[in-house]
């Protein structure tokens, strides 16, 4: 089987994915920008983007090479990895799933993703903005366990996912460089099994994407269960980075 080689950055909208600006292209193939990060730098390839994004925060052209990923592509790709009630409804965790799906990569490192949010100032790049992250959402309880999920997920196709930034973050991803991208260890994925039987079993699965619309279907103290079950397959690195 081949190895894979592609190399993808995550970019999001914090504060601190301006640092991105400068950032060398080399060590990426394909750089994902969420939403405005699209803004950031010029290089991007792929703008991925929920359904209800306001087409006045969208580029005016795409360049040779770049393309807009949206619900059409990515509830597809979500959904071959168990769906939204299980993976996480942020743009975040979307794009991390479908990066996986469609571009394969060895390394998917996120920036400007940590999901912190100051109380006063600004809470994006751009200045201060919805933080999706923060919604009532059933399927952001932990959003730690959702990373856990992500990167396990990651490690059973040999990718290795990480974070480019220091610091405090609800990502679990060891934190590395762009110098260093593959440094950082795959997590074990022998308890993945007994994992993904309990989700099968439950059943919350939402073909449409649109789980909020059967929000009252799913029972939160399952789904708390299943982020702990998560949390413990990620051992030992969410036991030591959960507070």
């Amino acid at each position: 089987m081949t190895e894979p080689a592609n190399r993808v950055l995550i970019l999001g909208s914090a504060p601190s994915a301006l640092a991105a600006k400068t950032w060398p292209r080399e060590p990426f193939s394909h750089i994902v920008a969420i939403n405005n990060a699209w803004r950031i730098r010029p290089d991007w390839d792929v703008l991925i983007h929920p359904e209800d994004f306001p087409e006045k925060n969208q580029p005016d052209r795409i360049g040779v090479g770049q393309r807009i990923v949206t619900a059409a592509d990515y509830v597809p790709a979500q959904n071959s990895f168990g769906g939204f009630v299980y993976a996480g409804g942020t743009m975040a965790f979307t794009a991390g799933y479908w990066a996986l799906a469609e571009l394969r990569p060895a390394v998917l490192a996120f920036g400007g993703c940590d999901m912190v949010y100051p109380g006063t100032g600004h809470t994006h790049f751009y200045g201060t903005g919805a933080a999706d992250p923060l919604r009532a959402d059933i399927t952001l309880r932990s959003l730690e366990a959702k990373s856990a999920r992500l990167a396990l997920f990651g490690a059973a196709q040999g990718c290795r996912v990480v974070r480019l930034s220091q610091g405090e973050s609800r990502l679990l991803f060891p934190s590395v460089t762009s110098d260093n991208l593959s440094d950082a260890e795959l997590p074990p994925v022998d308890d993945m099994t007994a994992v993904l039987q309990a989700e099968k079993a439950l059943g919350y699965h939402v073909p449409s994407g649109r789980y909020w619309e059967v929000a009252d279907k799913f029972d939160t103290t399952n789904l708390d269960a299943l982020d702990q079950q998560w949390l413990k397959a990620y051992r030992p690195i969410a036991l030591e980075q959960v507070v």
